[in-house]
């Protein structure tokens, strides 16, 4: 198991695009052994940094997914009940959870969403980062490994079925704010991601104009929540094939709109005074991005110019006799 330290930025370098400050930030905190929460929201590359740093640094990554049903016995581990009829209680009947596991191994526990987590669930977690160990009735105690470090991560956005955080947790973590990438980033993520299925050759414009698009979801007046980055590649993966089904290209209008529709409206959240719907805001961006009205180029004639509003250039005056010398 290596330690983390510079050598884990320089193996991070071809797995995580851009993110160098919060990658920085991760391991620097890592480093300091303190425990971590991720605030950001969806598709903005928190499982993604954290998995690249368990592989770059040799080590287990535990990954949680946090909710209404993690118990404290589903997160730290339990005895198993039909050994324990026949041996009792006792460590050789003992299930390790995630928790227990990343304890012992010196691991990463990833806990996503964890302001889903129940109270009483996270009132475990408080011990052990405070104290770095777990203790457990009828088991003793499970003193945390030195390298045992838990990152916990939310989206500071979504507020259905989700539990106000404590001042405990936050207390006892370090916290690193993710928002979304560049639209340089975003391209090269979703150019990346797109690559392998790419049937037809490069379409860097086409991509460039899925990221203008997704992008703008963001800061339509309708819209709470736009798309993160991966509409942008279910987007171009799901015009690519419907493109080959119709035998049309992946840009065309009929190809491109039926792949924003399905990829983009479900991943934005309307206000709730919005009156239009998902699919009437995409359907207008994707017009407006995509396929955008050809400017007229031609110059204006003379007589154009000095047509009236609303009528058409004007015949002109035919020059009547001249009189010489008059």
């Amino acid at each position: 198991m290596a330690t983390f330290g510079p050598q884990t930025l320089d193996a991070l370098a071809d797995q995580v695009v851009g993110r160098r400050r919060e990658t920085e930030l991760v391991v620097a905190a890592l480093m300091a052994k303190r425990h971590l929460l991720l605030e950001g929201p969806p598709g903005t590359g928190k499982s993604t940094l954290l998995r690249a740093v368990a592989s770059a640094s040799d080590r287990s990554f535990q990954f949680i997914e946090g909710n209404a049903e993690l118990t404290p016995a589903r997160l730290a581990g339990h005895f198993d009940p039909a050994q324990v009829l026949d041996a009792g209680y006792s460590e050789d009947v003992w299930v390790d959870g995630p928790l227990a596991a990343a304890l012992r191994d010196g691991g990463l526990l990833y806990l996503e969403e964890i302001n889903r987590i129940p109270e009483e669930t996270l009132n475990l977690l408080v011990t052990v980062m405070s104290e770095g160990e777990l203790t457990i009735p009828r088991l003793g105690r499970i003193d945390a490994h030195p390298e045992f470090r838990m990152v916990a991560a939310m989206n500071p956005f979504d507020s259905v079925g989700t539990a106000r955080i404590s001042g405990a947790i936050y207390d006892r973590v370090c916290r690193v704010s993710m928002d979304y990438q560049s639209a340089e980033d975003e391209q090269a993520i979703t150019e990346f991601a797109t690559s392998e299925a790419d049937r037809d050759g490069a379409h860097p414009q086409f991509t460039e104009r899925v990221v203008e698009l997704v992008r703008a979801t963001r800061s339509h007046r309708d819209i709470r929540v736009g798309s993160s980055v991966r509409g942008s590649v279910d987007l171009v993966l799901l015009a690519r094939d419907l493109g080959v089904l119709r035998g049309l290209p992946m840009d065309a209008r009929e190809v491109g709109l039926d792949a924003a529709l399905t990829a983009l409206s479900g991943r934005v959240q309307l206000h709730d005074s919005a009156t239009a719907t998902a699919e009437g805001i995409i359907t207008e961006l994707y017009d407006q991005i995509m396929h955008p009205p050809e400017a007229d180029d031609s110059e204006p004639t003379s007589d154009e110019e000095s047509s009236p509003p609303g009528k058409g250039p004007q015949p002109r005056p035919v020059p009547g006799p001249t009189t010489i010398g008059s």
